[in-house]
């Protein structure tokens, strides 16, 4: 598949200045579990950066969400998402909204197995749909924390929790980026803390 048909069956990438690589991203409107979270204070969510900046500022940005959410049932997805993460080494899903079904999960699943150069990182909050069995290997699938300043139980494998005080993320001291940093994407992370902001 050519790379203009991929952008126009996907709705294309997503481009964040923190990420170092590749990004993809759908509406925070669209979150299931994050709706509820955001109107929620010492939540991860609680005015969620998604709402403000450039993801509000710019109608082409949404509009792009918007097609990207649109675009989950295309029967060619999985292909042309391939076809635009195949060459990337450092992949976020949903650096804006969140995982929204079973079939949507298996759907990244199938890209991840495609694209085994390629270390995948998915942050959620949707537990209902984390798996029971295996899923790739190349994927660090991240449940955050639904309380800031919590110790993370023992439902899932992979952590994150937003904190008010320390945090291991370099990024807010480097220019709000993640540079050299890849502690999201490694499976020998367990747990990432990020300092509230």
């Amino acid at each position: 598949m050519l790379k203009k048909e991929a952008i126009r069956i996907t709705g294309g990438l997503s481009a964040p200045g923190k990420m170092p690589e590749g990004s993809y991203n759908l509406p925070a409107a669209a979150c299931q579990t994050g709706a509820k979270l955001r109107l929620v204070p010492d939540t991860p969510c609680y005015k969620c950066y998604a709402f403000t900046g450039n993801y509000r500022r710019f109608p082409a940005v949404q509009k792009a969400m918007y097609r990207r959410l649109a675009s989950l049932t295309h029967p060619q997805w999985v292909e042309g998402m391939y076809t635009l993460v195949k060459k990337i080494k450092h992949f976020r899903w949903h650096d804006s909204g969140d995982i929204q079904s079973v079939a949507h999960l298996k759907k990244i699943f199938e890209v991840c197995n495609q694209t085994p150069g390629t270390m995948h990182w998915l942050p959620t909050q949707e537990r209902q749909y984390l798996p029971l069995g295996s899923y790739p290997a190349n994927l660090v699938i991240r449940l955050s924390n639904a309380k800031n300043n919590t110790t993370p139980g023992q439902a899932w494998t992979h952590w994150s929790t937003v904190v008010d005080e320390g945090g291991d993320c370099p990024a807010s001291k480097q220019d709000n980026q993640c540079k050299s940093c890849r502690r999201c994407w490694s499976r020998g992370v367990k747990h990432v803390t990020y300092p509230k902001h």
